[in-house]
């Protein structure tokens, strides 16, 4: 930006010879102080960094350069750094257990009381069914009352079985096929694939059992009833639902096997012989 020769002579580029005025000698260097005007022919490097329009030129003769100040120092905006949005961050909680928490909001501790051994201790045991003699269910007997689950008509329907007759054919006795109200929705829900199913549930030899639980779901409402009246075999194909009967004393389940009716946990002197 300006030229210094050794004789202590200073020239200066054209835009900025008319903007150096009074110098003053001092011991080895040369300062020029004069206030100037922000013009197109200022370089391009100060232009660029944004300095007001009135600022100072200093000539300093040892570092033999001009360096552009102002008072106070321009102070340049930075952008703010985009910083990265973070997912799935929890916020701290306090502990429910903290002593700042009011004492009626506050959780109760986990410690256990110790139980008095001389206290007499009360508990709640079902009540053992009449109509059993140990295992032996004494309210089964013809005509039998057949609870039918939703998959025992559909694979009846592929193994070719019409119900009532292969029921007979099994039990040697009358057979009363017995449809609550669950089972009637979960197969009308299938659709019209099963059709056909949902006909032979609406004949009329099938009595219908009415529900007064919520919800469409049938094996809970089979257990249920079951679990409160002893006087019902259980017909189905469904594996957890036969393994939660068996718990349950004194209910025989139908089953098919080998392209017939099959009995499960029925007494000896009732019904044809279990292969």
């Amino acid at each position: 930006m300006a030229k210094i020769n050794t004789n202590r002579s200073v020239t200066l580029s054209p835009g900025l010879d008319h903007a150096i005025g009074n110098f003053k000698q001092g011991p080895g260097e040369m300062l020029a102080l004069k206030k100037i005007k922000h013009t197109q022919e200022i370089p391009d490097q100060y232009q660029k960094s944004k300095i007001p329009h009135s600022f100072y030129s200093k000539v300093d003769l040892k570092s033999m350069s001009v360096h552009m100040c102002s008072s106070p120092p321009p102070q340049i905006q930075q952008g703010k750094q985009k910083k990265a949005r973070k997912y799935a961050i929890v916020k701290r909680m306090i502990n429910l257990r903290d002593q700042r928490i009011k004492q009626s909001e506050r959780a109760k501790s986990n410690v256990k009381k110790k139980d008095d051994p001389s206290a007499i201790k009360e508990r709640e045991v079902p009540q053992h069914p009449s109509c059993l003699f140990f295992q032996y269910n004494m309210q089964l007997g013809p005509p039998y009352y057949i609870l039918i689950d939703t998959n025992f008509i559909n694979f009846s329907i592929k193994a070719k079985l019409d119900l009532v007759q292969s029921m007979m054919d099994c039990l040697y006795a009358k057979c009363i096929p017995c449809i609550t109200d669950c089972v009637m929705a979960e197969i009308e829900k299938l659709g019209q694939k099963y059709r056909v199913a949902l006909r032979i549930a609406k004949d009329p030899r099938f009595e219908r059992l009415p529900c007064t639980h919520k919800g469409t779901y049938a094996d809970d409402c089979l257990v249920q009833r079951v679990t409160q009246h002893k006087c019902y075999i259980v017909a189905t194909v469904d594996r957890d639902l036969k393994r939660r009967i068996r718990k349950i004393p004194g209910v025989p389940i139908m089953y098919i096997s080998n392209h017939r009716y099959n009995i499960e946990r029925m007494p000896d002197d009732y019904g044809a012989p279990r292969f």
